[in-house]
């Protein structure tokens, strides 16, 4: 099982990033998706989910309207859109697979700073 994250990097505040996660080693199609960041010196936190089909996804009331989980199933892809970035949004993000009890898989995650 393999679940590689990539697109992180150095963004000014207001900026744009979009984070893809391309998996193997398991059937991507029937597990439930998650987006979980670490900003330095703090815990994990959720950031995003989406169901196997893609038709329903949550976030944190603190992502709401500036981010956008969603998958190709054809591509073993997950990806997550961030907008209007914040200092805030510094982390590293990790991709999760599992169900609705746990994240049974993990990236080693892509690192995102938000920064003038």
């Amino acid at each position: 099982v393999q679940l590689v994250e990539s697109g992180g990097g150095l963004v000014q505040p207001g900026g744009s990033l979009r984070l893809s996660c391309t998996a193997s080693g398991f059937t991507f199609s029937t597990y439930l998706m998650y987006w979980v960041r670490q900003a330095p010196g703090k815990g994990l936190e959720w950031v995003s989910t989406c169901t196997p089909t893609g038709g329903t996804t949550y976030y944190t009331d603190s992502v709401k309207g500036r981010f956008t989980i969603s998958r190709d199933n054809a591509k073993n892809t997950l990806y997550l859109e961030m907008n209007s970035l914040k200092p805030d949004d510094t982390a590293l993000y990790y991709c999760t697979a599992g169900d609705y009890s746990r994240m049974d898989y993990w990236g080693k995650g892509t690192l995102v700073t938000v920064s003038s």
